[in-house]
């Protein structure tokens, strides 16, 4: 008769995704953003400062009407690429990265903390730029600005996902920083801020129909022309949406220990 053992778990099995142990590295990452001032001030005030900059740069109420909502969307996502890739590259040439994935603690584990920690600060810095730009700027939106609200957290979290992309392949904070011409620039030149995307070029306006914040101007533009929700609102929100979840997973996917 044969005996049959158990598998014994090898040194490169991974922890199968854990609410709990996401909770715990959101609560840590928490922690750290506490003790550091200057980032919070990176994503909560400037996204604030920048839309009462831009709210006086412009004369007239009508022009602040017109732009003002999109970029309401567009701060957020820089602030958080930015804040979110080097903070991710930072643990990970401090050695602090490697010595979590020694943990029971799996990448997906680890990603879903980092963006529920960064999701949470989303959703402040969202609702403070969203707030601010309606009532005391006096954004003009026949839509609900509840609605203005989540296309700007939506975009807050796709930052954050791209943030923990493209940190994987970056080798120091600078190229982090340098990321974002190739990362983001694209998409605000093509998102349509600057030109409607149905009079670009066909290949330009083909090359915008696949860039997720596209799709986060053109929410904000529903809401600000629209009272009720559109079938293009709800179509937006979820192409933003769904490709946050995406670059989240690919996020996991291409997570390294250290860097190279």
């Amino acid at each position: 008769m044969t005996t049959t053992h158990p598998a014994t778990p090898t040194a490169t099995t991974r922890p199968a995704f854990s609410p709990t142990r996401t909770l715990a590295t959101a609560a840590r990452v928490l922690r750290q953003l506490r003790h550091d001032p200057r980032t919070i001030a990176l994503m909560l005030l400037v996204p604030c400062a920048m839309l009462l900059l831009l709210r006086y740069v412009f004369d007239s109420d009508r022009a602040f009407d017109t732009i003002g909502a999109s970029l309401l969307g567009i701060f957020p996502l820089i602030t958080m690429f930015l804040v979110t890739s080097i903070a991710t590259l930072r643990e990970r040439a401090s050695g602090t990265l490697e010595r979590l994935l020694a943990l029971p603690l799996g990448k997906a584990d680890l990603i879903a903390g980092y963006a529920l920690a960064f999701g949470a600060v989303a959703v402040l810095q969202s609702t403070l730029a969203t707030a601010l730009a309606v009532w005391p700027l006096g954004l003009d939106v026949a839509g609900s600005p509840w609605l203005l609200l989540l296309v700007a957290l939506l975009d807050a979290l796709l930052g954050t996902a791209l943030g923990l992309f493209v940190s994987a392949f970056a080798a120091s904070e600078f190229q982090a920083v340098q990321f974002m011409p190739a990362v983001i620039f694209p998409q605000l030149l093509l998102c349509g801020l600057f030109t409607p995307r149905s009079a670009m070029h066909p290949v330009l306006e083909a090359v915008s129909d696949v860039l997720p914040l596209s799709y986060a101007v053109d929410g904000m533009n529903q809401v600000v022309h629209h009272t009720d929700p559109t079938s293009a609102f709800l179509r937006d929100a979820l192409i933003v949406g769904g490709c946050a979840a995406l670059v989240l997973a690919l996020g996991a996917a291409t997570l390294r220990r250290r860097t190279p």
